[in-house]
């Protein structure tokens, strides 16, 4: 057969060039989903659900234009329900997010989610507030005569208003709400995915060799923390 037959024979068909075609756009949503969460810098637990939930308006609204990838799609929709079904009703999680600036109650259309959040952090706030001000009471020096009372009105409430008022969606507005900026730092500590843990098992894989089977845990761990910290060395 001459070549010229056989590569027009092994071309694509316009139906596979449409399929293709349309798996791509399919795929696109989840793809630029992984790429976020799995991000190393300036992602927090927070950005879960909100990347879950624009995931999941994308899904929707490709299924009114989508001809040959409907199946596709219904399994992606299935997957993301099973796997984080749970964890889209969990007011700690919407919590963390509800206190990333970039998100506040913006990120869901569902009133009972922002609802159950905003209880969550209202409460805990309060929790807190009050742990800080039987602390400063026990620190009171009971032979001062003219100390003054501690005001019992909590101002965690108007604080988280506040919050909820400023425009601004930078990182730096937390600053300005101390209360907040400490319990957005306990909800978002965690990581969202576990990249930055298997690239940091990775890179031990790579100094940990059989030549070097005798290397100290101390020189391992400098070793470790150089290779990934090397764009702060000098």
């Amino acid at each position: 057969m001459p070549l010229g037959v056989y590569v027009m024979k092994s071309r694509l068909n316009p139906a596979e060039v449409g399929f293709l075609r349309e798996y791509c756009i399919t795929m696109k949503p989840l793809l630029k989903a992984s790429n976020i969460l799995q991000s190393e810098s300036s992602v927090y637990l927070g950005w879960l659900l909100p990347v879950i939930h624009q995931l999941q308006s994308k899904l929707n609204r490709l299924e009114t234009s989508s001809q040959t990838c409907m199946p596709l799609i219904s399994s992606l929709q299935n997957g993301l329900k099973n796997r984080f079904g749970q964890m889209l009703e969990d007011p700690e999680l919407a919590a963390a997010a509800v206190l990333l600036p970039k998100f506040k109650t913006s990120w869901t259309d569902k009133p009972d989610v922002i609802e159950a959040a905003l209880k969550y952090v209202k409460n805990h706030l309060e929790t807190t507030e009050q742990e800080s001000q039987h602390l400063q009471r026990e620190s009171l020096d009971d032979d001062d005569f003219f100390s003054r009372p501690l005001s019992t009105k909590l101002q965690s409430p108007l604080e988280l208003d506040g919050y909820l008022a400023c425009a601004s969606d930078s990182m730096d507005l937390l600053h300005s709400f101390p209360a907040i900026k400490k319990l957005s730092i306990k909800l978002n500590t965690a990581l969202p995915a576990s990249a930055a843990c298997e690239q940091l098992f990775s890179c031990a894989g790579l100094l940990f060799t059989s030549k070097r089977s005798r290397i100290d845990s101390v020189n391992f761990e400098n070793q470790l923390l150089l290779k990934l910290n090397k764009r702060f060395r000098r």
